[in-house]
């Protein structure tokens, strides 16, 4: 065997001058699995009163950060406060988008009428916020009007404001756009401890006619090439939903590689829900339904709580199932207003993430869908059905990246069976090849694939038949999957 002729990195080979030189090579320094960044980016609508720049990502490190940079009030301090109470371990970015000019603020309405018999309080919520008024036998529905506006604009953080006038309240979003269309209104939501006071009556008519979404189409262009995990987003129309699906399916590309996932709020029935997801098809956005006069918080901080446990937790372990994650603080629906079991399976089905309520009133998980339903033929494909596929992919590649640019960098490429001097920087297909299988065994270590006599038999590593310097290479893992449905006989004997 001939003498080892080692490739050193700085060293040169024709050195003269005397001296002990010593260089580092740390191409061997790591074993095992590498950690993959996490990074989550929000994209929220703001306000004027918001001191940060629109369309123009930055950086936050706590809610009231985010409130002062949005604008305290608006949708965008809603979601960011609403992620803060999920998780601060993660670094996290708000891209700002401002109103459309053109758009139109939703409204909607209280009407009081009738005389007080007894004094009582008012329990009026707005977006999920209780909203109190105290009520007096000598009041008229014009003095109950006046203090429940008062008492709406005392409170900074909702998202509307309201005006009165002989007995009736007039609400408006702070945004214009569809958003306000989502703002819910409602009386007494703990019945056994709250009730109108008894002589009153108030109507309420519910948000609408909001109209003219803003488009992310310029926010979208300013975060350059930095990668996003997981991306929040507050705009659920079709048209910057379409957007969204464009972005990510480029960032996912093989020439990209800076993938992420995208969680946005849906409400309605079953019925307008399903409609909305048929029109969607696409593995990267997932949507977090909620019902029609259910849960009253917005649907834009679901997407926040849902995305923010999703990004906390699958950055732990991708291949975890989310299911029974509790999204903090969220108030539920009605036990008369949610989703029944059978209708759950059918909006999962359209390719809408679900949640449910626990025992203890909490919402929590059901099931994280992406928007993924059909393959390009138009046939049920259930391959990029669920969230936790799509990160455990993301990390995959990741990984795999990591192990080949560590393991062999500045490396020559040579055919099996040549024969080298120790010490070489040379590659051959089979060295890679051991390599990957190695990778693959950690990942069984990890939890991410099971079945490693499959991997060795399907992987396929070789050298490119006209480029002399690529190495072409399939990988098959056979991903781990979840534990959601046991199902058992009872077989009985008397």
């Amino acid at each position: 065997m001939s003498d080892a002729a080692i490739s050193f990195n700085q060293i040169p080979v024709n050195l003269l001058t005397p001296g002990q030189y010593v260089e580092f090579d740390n191409s061997r320094a790591i074993g095992g699995l590498v950690n993959m960044p996490q990074r989550i980016l929000l994209i929220a609508a703001m306000l004027a009163a918001g001191t940060a720049s629109a369309n123009v990502p930055f950086q936050v490190s706590s809610a009231n950060a985010g409130i002062a940079a949005l604008g305290r009030g608006s949708i965008g301090a809603a979601m960011v406060s609403r992620l803060f109470d999920v998780t601060d371990a993660i670094e996290t970015w708000v891209l700002p988008v401002a109103d459309n000019g053109a758009g139109v603020a939703a409204t909607g309405s209280l009407a009081i009428t009738g005389a007080p018999t007894a004094a009582g309080v008012v329990n009026l919520y707005v977006a999920g916020q209780r909203v109190q008024v105290a009520v007096s036998t000598s009041d008229t529905p014009t003095t109950i009007a006046t203090a429940i506006a008062a008492a709406i604009n005392a409170n900074a953080d909702l998202p509307v404001t309201a005006t009165s006038s002989t007995g009736n309240v007039t609400v408006t979003s702070r945004h214009k756009g569809t958003l306000g269309n989502d703002i819910d209104l409602r009386l007494n939501y703990y019945p056994l401890s709250e009730a109108t006071p008894a002589g009153i009556a108030i109507a309420i008519t519910a948000m609408a006619n909001g109209a003219g979404d803003p488009s992310i189409a310029t926010a979208l262009a300013n975060i350059g090439a930095t990668q996003y995990n997981t991306i929040i987003m507050a705009f659920n129309d079709a048209s910057n939903v379409a957007l969204m699906e464009t972005e990510l399916n480029t960032r996912w590309g093989p020439l990209y590689q800076n993938d992420g996932h995208c969680h946005i709020g849906l409400r309605g029935t079953v019925g307008s829900l399903n409609t909305a997801l048929s029109s969607r098809n696409n593995p990267h956005i997932t949507s977090w339904t909620c019902e029609t006069g259910g849960e009253p918080g917005p649907v834009w901080e679901k997407a926040a709580l849902a995305g923010a446990l999703s990004a906390y937790y699958l950055a732990i372990d991708p291949a975890r199932p989310l299911q029974t994650l509790v999204l903090p603080g969220r108030l539920p629906a009605s036990a008369d207003k949610r989703f029944t079991r059978a209708e759950r399976n059918n909006i999962l089905s359209y390719g809408g993430a679900t949640t449910i309520v626990d025992g203890g009133g909490n919402v929590v998980i059901e099931r994280a869908v992406t928007n993924y339903k059909t393959n390009s033929s138009g046939i049920v494909d259930p391959s990029y059905r669920d969230i936790e596929t799509m990160y455990t992919l993301s990390l995959m590649r990741y990984q795999v990246r990591a192990r080949i640019s560590q393991k062999f960098p500045r490396y020559k490429l040579a055919s099996d069976g040549t024969l080298t001097a120790p010490g070489q920087a040379v590659v051959t297909p089979k060295i890679i090849r051991a390599e990957l299988i190695a990778l693959a065994l950690d990942w069984v270590s990890a939890g991410l694939m099971e079945d490693i006599e499959q991997f060795k038999a399907d992987l396929l590593v070789a050298r490119n038949g006209t480029d002399v310097n690529r190495i072409d290479v399939q990988l098959p893992p056979n991903l781990v999957n979840q534990f959601r449905v046991f199902a058992a006989q009872i077989q009985f004997r008397l």
